[in-house]
């Protein structure tokens, strides 16, 4: 096969906004799929509804953007409008599937005796109830906005909230913003029962608000009619512009230029029976300039919070709830650096329990031979244990340093907060490299042992948080080889010194060496098929969009190594196309768990060289943070790993094939066994754990 030969009709790239939206497309499918319990397809709904607000804050304001930007000099984003009008369309494509599969749930969800209904359907007897449940409860929290000409509006609208746009009627009318407080209430009113407990009755707290709207405004106002129509705004995250545009054309940007980046809104969906009139009203009021940034929808805004559904009736409207498993290599000692010391362990969360990472901490927190603890937070839930045990042992003199990333996104406000914390309790906080954000999910703990330092760390692919390790699968990698936790530790050095120079040996460092390390084994790959050996990668991700790596991919294909991707998010590589990728395959997994771990596999002659690592194979993972990769050197852990990607390549239930038009298509079950790869990993580690 020649390697240079290239079919002229390839589409070298699928558009990463486009690949992003079918993977929300597959979020879809689990909604729409009968054989998930009811419950959980709500829910599904829900993870749609936050997936699709995050595309806005981040892809659509960074396409709208380069739109912006295409009129300066030198600069050319001439695709970036057919690509919005793309984009556009299939969001109002996914937002009918949308609708048609909630309507069915609807109508599921009444089959189990659930019943989500609107007040004005309810019996004289609840709806007494609901008066007095918003007179007692809902009242106090109703805080509307007048619209007056001296405000700005779309600065006082929080997006991540949905509203009322209110109108009253009357010799003069007057119109008002009123926010559905669900981060006070409880968006989902069970009523109690009133015949029969058999079946469950639920009110959205929007259509409470809606029924009772007169009780908020007739203090003062006079009005022969009111309304009101949800509305939800969507801004742009404002994530790191040099990802996406060059420092140069920023400089360039005028002041007024700058100012339409971030005032509009990215999205304003709107209910689509607000009258014309008041769509007017509120667009002058919200400072909406552009019909792009407009979507008309449904009765309903933040379906996110369809996410935390209540299971009002049996236990299996949802899924069986899987216990997370304890590791016996853990177990086999009271101290967890004597369990370290015997071999290195491998958790896979939620598999195992996060307890084991958060004992690990705990106990160094106060071992009296532990010197020193120093670790990256990117992420942490909101009630911290693991923050606790920070905060603990630098009370007992424990030296304790905390690289805390203010630039996570979407968790700004909580790490200024936590880097507050930890200051004022006597940690050391590390606030990073202004230019590279911190990605990596790095724990040492330096331990004096025989009169010496010993080093042990953790090195991981998700974030050290207790809620999220109960829904993403991430690895988590014990050790105390020196050749690696000496490495974990100039991570730390590199991140405090950023000017001196490090040399990594066995660790993958962005942005330092990650470029060269892949870059060298897929070469490897690419030798060892042309002398006709066997050359295989393997690669689990959640996105590939990098064009240097996806071109390198293309080039082993050629070659002839056979190379197989797991990518759950975006993937701009396009696979089967004949004397072109079509060596490479490439599937997806959506199912109860978010995939979320990075593990690539190089076969190397029959010893495979095994990595995980925090990074993503995108442009800004590899050269704009620091992320961390590790080999896997003990035999029966990467042999373990091996095993955990093979269940997923054998899936036949959640597995979806990745093509050049991104359909989704179910993987064909054929002769195989049905099987379900992360129920059958669950069992392949109990096993595990048992022998």
């Amino acid at each position: 096969m020649n390697a240079s030969t290239q079919p002229t009709h390839v589409i070298n790239y699928f558009p990463k906004e486009l690949s992003w939206l079918s993977f929300n497309d597959r979020v879809l499918q689990e909604a729409k799929d009968p054989s998930n319990p009811i419950i959980e397809r709500i829910r599904f709904l829900g993870i749609f509804s936050n997936n699709l607000d995050e595309f806005f804050r981040v892809r659509v304001a960074d396409v709208r953007r380069r739109i912006l930007l295409n009129n300066l000099p030198d600069t050319n984003f001439d695709e970036a409008e057919e690509l919005m009008s793309v984009m556009q369309s299939k969001v109002l494509e996914l937002g009918k599937k949308f609708n048609s599969i909630y309507q069915q749930i609807l109508l599921d969800l009444h089959e189990h005796n659930i019943h989500l209904v609107q007040p004005e359907e309810l019996s004289e007897f609840h709806i007494n109830w609901l008066k007095r449940y918003f007179q007692d409860e809902v009242l106090q929290h109703m805080a509307p906005m007048l619209l007056t000409e001296a405000i700005d509006y779309s600065d006082n609208i929080n997006d991540t909230m949905t509203y009322l746009f209110v109108e009253m009627i009357g010799q003069k009318n007057h119109y008002a913003f009123l926010e559905i407080p669900t981060d006070r209430l409880n968006r989902f009113i069970l009523l109690p029962p009133e015949r029969t407990r058999r079946h469950k009755t639920i009110v959205l707290l929007d259509d409470v608000i809606r029924y009772f709207l007169a009780d908020v405004f007739n203090s003062f106002f006079e009005f022969t009619s009111i309304q009101g129509y949800s509305i939800k705004v969507t801004r742009d995250a404002e994530y790191n512009l040099d990802d996406e545009i060059e420092e140069g054309i920023l400089d360039k940007m005028s002041k007024g230029l700058k100012q339409r980046l971030y005032a509009e809104p990215v999205r304003l969906v709107y209910e689509q029976s607000m009258p014309e009139e008041m769509q007017k009203v509120m667009r002058k009021r919200l400072g909406i300039t552009s019909h792009d940034a407009l979507i008309p929808g449904g009765r309903y805004r933040n379906f996110r919070d369809f996410i935390s559904f209540p299971n009002v009736g049996r236990g299996y409207l949802e899924n069986k709830p899987l216990p997370a498993l304890q590791s016996s290599a853990f177990l086999r000692h009271a101290s967890v650096f004597k369990s370290i010391s015997d071999q290195d362990i491998l958790l896979y969360y939620p598999y195992h329990t996060f307890n084991h990472m958060l004992e690990f901490v705990r106990q160094a927190a106060f071992d009296p031979d532990v010197t020193q603890i120093k670790i990256n937070i990117y992420r942490v839930a909101s009630k911290s244990r693991l923050i606790s045990s920070l905060i603990n042992a630098a009370k007992n003199g424990k030296k304790v340093t905390v690289m805390v990333e203010l630039k996570a996104r979407f968790d700004e406000q909580n790490n200024i907060e936590w880097a507050k914390t930890l200051s004022e309790s006597g940690v050391k906080v590390l606030m990073g490299i202004q230019a590279l954000k911190v990605h990596s999910k790095l724990c040492v703990v330096h331990r004096k042992e025989k009169g010496q330092i010993v080093k042990y760390a953790h090195i991981g692919t998700g974030n050290f948080n207790e809620k999220t390790a109960k829904i993403y699968t991430d690895f988590s990698l014990f050790t105390k080889h020196e050749e690696l936790t000496e490495e974990c530790d100039m991570v730390f050095r590199f991140i405090e010194s950023s000017f001196r120079q490090y040399k990594f040996e066995h660790l993958m460092v962005s942005p330092i060496n990650v470029r060269e390390k892949l870059y060298r084994l897929i070469r490897n790959e690419v030798k060892a098929a042309k002398e006709g050996k066997t050359a295989r990668i393997t690669i689990k991700i959640n996105n590939l969009v990098d064009k240097e790596l996806v071109d390198r991919l293309y080039q082993a294909s050629r070659a002839g190594v056979k190379i197989r991707i797991i990518v759950r998010g975006m993937c701009s590589l396009v696979p089967g196309l004949p004397k072109f990728s079509e060596n490479i395959r490439v599937i997806s997994i959506v199912d109860r768990f978010l995939e979320h771990p990075r593990v690539m596999i190089f076969h190397n002659a029959g010893d495979p060289q095994v990595y995980l690592s925090s990074a993503d194979w995108m442009t800004r993972n590899l050269d704009h943070r620091i992320e961390v990769g590790t080999p896997i050197l003990d035999p029966r852990l990467k042999q373990l790993l091996i095993d955990i990607v093979e269940m997923h390549f054998k899936d036949r239930t959640k597995a979806r094939i990745i093509d050049a038009e991104q359909k989704n298509t179910y993987v064909r079950r054929g002769n195989n066994k049905k099987i379900r790869s992360q129920i059958a990993i669950y069992d392949l580690l109990k096993k595990w754990e048992s022998t």
